[in-house]
């Protein structure tokens, strides 16, 4: 993946926008542009709404109620208060708010989606919600309340307010009444929308995707934290390379076990210990000798979800879509989250794996059964310390709720709308249950982490196959010992757990583990 860091600028067309330009603007704040063609398409569009305004065609949302109230006429003269009372009414969302980057994913991709020029909406719609990326303006969306179908109508409909002076934002670190924050950015506020605006702003994916890609991501990075962890513990436990030869993974041909078995024999060449060790054993337990396959089969479930992922980064999601070219009004159903609930519930499922064998290795390593010659628990005095046990422990606490969680939220529907919404995708709790899930994984990594530092340690104390490490693992194996020294006996484990978490949080082992390797994904 390309360093978002390094990306400082993002023009908005439509059609462009990938994963870590989208997490640039997100998470890294940087700056949006509006394409020329972009605000052309924009206009063109709205001159068609107008029109149809004015000459009372029956158009869906447009002259006519929303859902199981389409058949209902409303005068033109009523057409922005049709607009305006969708948001309004809509606003129902509940529970803790989205974090400020999932919130501000969504403000990118409704603008993103509006550019399309099939929409309708007015240029200033757009101008507005880029003003506020670029001036620091989130609007507080409550996290629960989407069906995920007629889109994310409730998030959006509270992150449309704060576009009318209404709704709250959070503005330079202080939770306000949206009009305080939209003044003191400097952007001036609607007293209505207008005609069809409505339902550009509030129909759609946005919600899903914003927190979905986001969590792809960061599952990304967590993937390849989950291969360095592996190569650490492969050291600790004296692992055999021989399953990791590359003629063993191409003979299978799946690209994501190849690449994760290149991934380790760069991680682990130049140990000491594992070379020493070759030949201990004719073969080792899977948690050690199927990691390409099990985490390959995560690679490549994430890249399937990131090519969904990225369509839907650029995918014009509301109804009915304006063609201009045909003055055609066409009611459609792009809204529906399957395309987007799907691949998040895969999401989260391949996440899960992660942790799963994560906490096997950790279970290894604490087990003098199964360590291959390590101490019980990883303790230097056995009894009076209970050293790593209760590590493993919560390591499988959070595996086995992340198993609970992974069950898929698309394939429940409760119908809505009088039935006239009567499938819909549970894409937003999918997309959100993929982030609880990351939350356990990338813990259990950190688990497996400070556990593998401590069992290379007492392998260097046993001193059976040597000292040496691989030096990218030598590098972060130094930065762990920084925050977290050896356990010679039992002491409060929290402070270093939390260590150790924000170290697998940060991306600071992968910035280390990019230094020797700069393309290594």
């Amino acid at each position: 993946m390309r360093d978002i860091r390094k990306i400082n600028k993002v023009s908005v067309d439509g059609f462009s926008l990938d994963l870590e330009s989208f997490a640039a603007v997100a998470r890294g704040f940087a700056r949006v542009e509006l394409a020329q063609s972009a605000k052309e398409a924009l206009e063109r569009s709205r001159a068609l709404i107008e029109k149809i305004a004015e000459e009372k065609r029956v158009a869906y949302g447009i002259t006519t109620g929303f859902g199981d109230f389409a058949s209902v006429a409303v005068p033109e003269e009523m057409t922005n208060q049709l607009s305006t009372n969708l948001v309004l009414s809509h606003c129902v969302g509940t529970g803790d708010p989205y974090r400020r980057d999932q919130v501000r994913g969504m403000m990118l991709l409704r603008a993103n989606a509006l550019c399309a020029g099939i929409s309708g909406v007015r240029p200033v719609i757009v101008t507005m919600l880029l003003d506020m990326l670029n001036k620091g303006v989130t609007p507080v969306v409550p996290q629960k309340g989407s069906l995920g179908a007629s889109g994310d109508l409730a998030p959006l409909s509270h992150m449309g307010l704060v576009l009318l002076g209404l709704g709250e934002a959070e503005y330079e670190g202080r939770v306000m009444p949206g009009k305080e924050a939209m003044d003191l950015a400097g952007i001036p506020t609607l007293k209505s929308l207008a005609a069809k605006e409505g339902l550009g702003i509030t129909n759609g994916t946005c919600a899903m995707t914003s927190v979905g890609a986001l969590n792809l991501y960061d599952t990304l990075n967590a993937a390849l934290t989950a291969d360095l962890t592996a190569s650490m513990t492969l050291t600790a436990l004296a692992g055999q390379l021989n399953a990791y030869q590359e003629r063993v993974h191409t003979a299978r041909g799946q690209k994501g076990q190849i690449k994760t078995a290149a991934n380790i024999r760069r991680l682990t060449e130049g140990s000491e210990i594992l070379e020493k060790a070759q030949g201990a054993r004719v073969q080792d337990a899977y948690a050690l000798r199927c990691v390409p396959q099990v985490h390959g089969a995560v690679r490549d479930a994430l890249e399937f979800v990131r090519e969904k992922i990225e369509i839907e980064l650029n995918a014009v999601t509301d109804n009915p879509l304006i063609f201009p070219e045909d003055e055609e009004v066409v009611s459609g159903g792009n809204f529906h989250g399957e395309p987007i609930a799907i691949p998040c519930d895969l999401l989260g499922i391949a996440c899960s794996e992660l942790a799963s064998i994560s906490e096997r290795r950790t279970e290894r390593m604490v087990n003098a059964a199964l360590s291959n010659g390590l101490t019980p628990f990883l303790t230097t005095e056995p009894g009076v310390n209970s050293g790593f046990m209760i590590v493993q422990y919560s390591a499988a606490s959070m595996a086995s709720e992340n198993k609970v969680l992974a069950h898929p939220a698309c394939v429940d529907s409760i119908p809505s709308s009088a039935n006239q919404e009567d499938f819909v995708s549970m894409g937003t709790t999918a997309a959100r249950k993929a982030g609880w899930i990351l939350e356990n994984t990338r813990s259990v990594l950190a688990y497996e982490l400070l556990t593998a530092c401590q069992a290379i340690d007492i392998r260097r104390l046993k001193n059976d196959f040597g000292q040496g490490l691989s030096p990218v693992v030598q590098k972060v194996y130094d930065r762990v010992r920084r925050e977290v020294p050896f356990y010679d006996k039992d002491r409060e484990m929290v402070p270093d757990i939390k260590a150790v978490e924000a170290l697998v949080r940060s991306g600071e082992l992968l910035d280390i583990v990019h230094e020797f390797f700069e393309d290594m994904e």
